[in-house]
């Protein structure tokens, strides 16, 4: 009968233990399947240090010592942003400033370069066909005055033509006087030989040639002993009492200079003076080498103050004033050659990418003509950063790499042998 009992007894606690089981097995399937419900979906595997390569199975990196991480379909968005935790912003010292309106003032400042007035230049030729007997003036970049003596010729040619006028001047015809010295005149003879022909009675076969106006020799083009003909250069004077300034200046701010505009420049050869002057002419022409615009001033230079090839600030005289335009920090734009955009954060931490069309820039910063309103906040430290993560993050196509061909990827470049190479 005891035995019976036990027997019952040990019957009830196996079924209890059973019907516990069963119960706890029952409650943990119902607690498990919900969570497997919930089970993130991984889209790739990827190497945090070589991001732009994705492989579609876990394992390790080829390219590091480390597990591959995935990239979960609940971090991508549609705009092609990417959210970033506060933590993770404090870490990359992410900045932001508001877009704003500003009355940006266009500060023209540029440098320009002193060149000789090309309007200026005189060149003085030979008179006829002759000789340079002697140069008074044998060095180019020298300074003379007006009426100063250059060059000596001597030109035979003259002498058969002012012994003929002697000899129709002696008949005391004053008509065959007057054709005789016309035919002088056509020969390029000058007027004061003319007139010593007269007062001698002598051919005058030497002539000397004086500079026109007071300048430098800009060139010189021969030498004593030299033959020359009718109306060969000898000498090019250029006057310095007038200048031209040309400005170069950035294509961006073409539409602040303009013809007429007033300008002041300053050289560090004469520090404190201010030279005044206008734009005279703006050339038509960029410099391919700097990018640069340039506008040319005609200066006066009395006092000979100005050189070619002095270096000069120049800035305006009045500066334009314009209305206030939405503009952002300079800092803030991403230039990438076809476009240009910025990275715009939420309050939630999470940052897009716009594209915007800028305008001018000035003092830090630059105006936004399209893509942002007022208000918006932008990214201006360690948005490149984020820009690339969000690239990375795009909707672009990009090829995943089969777990079987990872470790093709692994495989370092083998350098050959020092014996295979013999």
């Amino acid at each position: 009968m005891k035995t019976i009992m036990k027997l019952s007894l040990l019957a009830i606690a196996v079924a209890g233990a059973l019907g516990a089981g069963y119960y706890a097995g029952k409650q943990s399937h119902d607690i498990t399947a919900p969570a497997a419900q919930h089970e993130r979906k991984v889209l790739y595997w990827y190497d945090p240090m070589t991001p732009g390569q994705r492989f579609d199975k876990p394992g390790k990196s080829p390219f590091m010592d480390m597990d591959l991480v995935p990239r979960y379909a609940d971090e991508t968005t549609e705009d092609g942003g990417v959210t970033v935790s506060a933590r993770q912003q404090q870490n990359l010292g992410i900045k932001t400033a508001r877009v704003e309106k500003k009355a940006l003032d266009y500060q023209f400042d540029a440098f320009a370069t002193v060149s000789t007035d090309e309007r200026s230049v005189q060149i003085i030729p030979a008179s006829a066909n002759g000789v340079v007997e002697k140069l008074f003036v044998n060095a180019p970049q020298q300074f003379v005055k007006a009426g100063e003596p250059l060059a000596q010729l001597w030109i035979p040619e003259w002498t058969a033509a002012q012994q003929e006028y002697l000899a129709v001047r002696g008949l005391g015809d004053s008509a065959l006087s007057s054709a005789a010295r016309e035919r002088l005149q056509l020969q390029f003879m000058p007027a004061e030989i003319i007139n010593q022909v007269e007062r001698t009675g002598k051919p005058q076969t030497r002539v000397t040639v004086r500079a026109k106006q007071a300048g430098y020799i800009n060139k010189l083009e021969t030498r004593e002993g030299a033959q020359v003909t009718a109306s060969a250069p000898l000498f090019e004077v250029a006057s310095l009492e007038s200048v031209w300034i040309v400005i170069d200046y950035p294509q961006i701010q073409a539409q602040v200079l303009q013809t007429g505009s007033e300008i002041l420049a300053s050289s560090d050869s004469w520090p404190g003076e201010t030279f005044h002057g206008r734009v005279s002419e703006l050339l038509p022409n960029m410099e391919t080498s700097t990018r640069t615009l340039k506008a040319r001033v005609v200066l006066d230079n009395p006092q000979m103050k100005l050189k070619p090839g002095m270096y000069l600030d120049v800035k305006l005289a009045h500066q334009p004033h314009r209305p206030a335009v939405l503009a952002i920090p300079e800092e803030a734009l991403i230039e990438t050659g076809s476009h240009s955009r910025v990275l715009v954060a939420q309050d939630d931490g999470h940052f897009n990418p716009v594209n915007v069309v800028v305008g001018t820039a000035q003092n830090g910063w630059i105006e936004v003509k399209q893509g942002l309103k007022e208000g918006d906040k932008v990214v201006t430290s360690g948005q490149f950063l984020i820009d690339s993560e969000a690239s990375l993050r795009s909707a672009l196509p990009q090829e995943k790499v089969p777990a079987e061909h990872q470790h093709e990827m692994a495989m370092p470049m083998q350098m050959p042998m020092a014996g295979a190479m013999k």
